[in-house]
């Protein structure tokens, strides 16, 4: 098949543009004719306050990216439809309802010509505006089809829009390291815990400051969603400064080997989420994953073998599974394995051509 994937790609970083790559090498190295139709500006600045863009790229890049959507020119929008036409899939990436009038912009263009489906990451963001349901369910009703990552999140879709639903489990797409390595039995143990990735509310840091035992360190490694002074600010109130170090900042492929290495154990203490890579990041570090009972964090850890799974917003039992670790760290760290990609993405694409 003729397959065009809409969505981020490099120099956008992220699980976004990673998920979008490996996707279309997957689908190239079945036999499909496939191109991503990424973007030269896809956010105004001031709705994606972070780093958008990265010099060098996550993972392996994809050979056939054309790089000329852009927010600001919705004739670029439909004019991306109308070379697409020709298409028998068009995939939308759909990471935010942002996108939305460019992806309406983009189905306008096509003009019913190709099989279109919505590849939502997100139905709805985790903080949401009053706009965002109205354009969600604006894009779900002009697709043939929409693909969601969890049973949830399907369920979200369905109250949005009478097209076919259908439910892949997010598959594996880690950046790529040579120093990724499982396994972490027998290391020393440092008393340092690690939160990684983008800072935002929804993901619990201030739960995990508040839940900190004595004697504990915490590196927080990832850039901060509106800036850190409040996390600072917490900090100090916490009386923790002299056993928290933030590293403020988007973390490099690279960079994320050693920042592992320094870590007895990843924390995750999520008040929600749908898919995240984080534990098979984790995992695939040599680490143990101690994290909350939400989205899919649950589905990726064995608990009492490879990590340990709280209740969300529980701040001591937060702390108490910290201490479960610490009393035997062994246990845990002997239990780490690295994910296998290959069985998630064969049903992820199965999955994606059926729907």
């Amino acid at each position: 098949m003729r397959i065009a994937i809409v969505g981020p790609a490099h120099p956008y970083k992220g699980g976004g543009a990673q998920h979008t790559t490996e996707l279309a090498h997957r689908l190239d190295e079945l036999g499909h004719d496939v191109v991503i139709e990424s973007w030269r500006a896809q956010y105004p600045s001031f709705l994606y306050p972070g780093q958008q863009t990265i010099d060098v790229p996550d993972g392996r890049p994809y050979s056939r990216v054309l790089r000329r959507l852009d927010w600001r020119r919705p004739d670029g929008w439909v004019g991306c439809g109308r070379r697409l036409r020709g298409a028998d899939l068009v995939i939308l990436a759909v990471l935010s309802p942002v996108q939305v009038p460019a992806y309406l912009g983009i189905l306008w263009g096509l003009g019913g010509r190709a099989r279109t489906l919505a590849l939502c990451h997100n139905v709805l963001p985790h903080e949401r505006k009053p706009y965002d349901r109205p354009l969600m369910k604006a894009l779900l009703g002009r697709v043939d089809g929409v693909l969601t990552h969890s049973e949830p999140q399907a369920a979200l879709a369905r109250e949005l829009t009478p097209r076919p639903v259908s439910v892949a489990a997010m598959a594996p797409h880690l950046p790529t390291s040579s120093a990724a390595s499982s396994g972490r039995s027998g290391r020393e143990i440092r008393r340092n815990l690690l939160f990684f990735g983008l800072v935002r509310p929804y993901k619990g840091l201030d739960l995990l400051l508040r839940a900190l035992p004595e004697g504990v360190r915490l590196t927080v490694a990832g850039e901060f969603w509106g800036g850190v002074e409040e996390t600072r600010k917490l900090i100090a109130d916490l009386g923790l400064g002299d056993r928290v170090e933030l590293r403020p900042g988007y973390v490099a492929a690279e960079a994320v080997p050693a920042l592992f290495a320094e870590a007895d154990a990843l924390v995750l203490p999520y008040r929600h989420a749908t898919a995240s890579q984080n534990v098979w990041l984790g995992h695939e570090h040599g680490v143990p994953v101690i994290a909350s009972r939400v989205g899919a964090l649950g589905d990726h850890i064995t608990d009492g073998v490879d990590g340990l799974l709280v209740e969300p917003g529980d701040v001591g039992q937060l702390r108490a599974a910290i201490e479960r670790f610490y009393a035997d760290p062994e246990a845990l760290l002997s239990g780490v394995k690295s994910v296998d990609p290959e069985p998630f993405w064969s049903s992820y694409v199965g999955t994606l051509l059926a729907a």
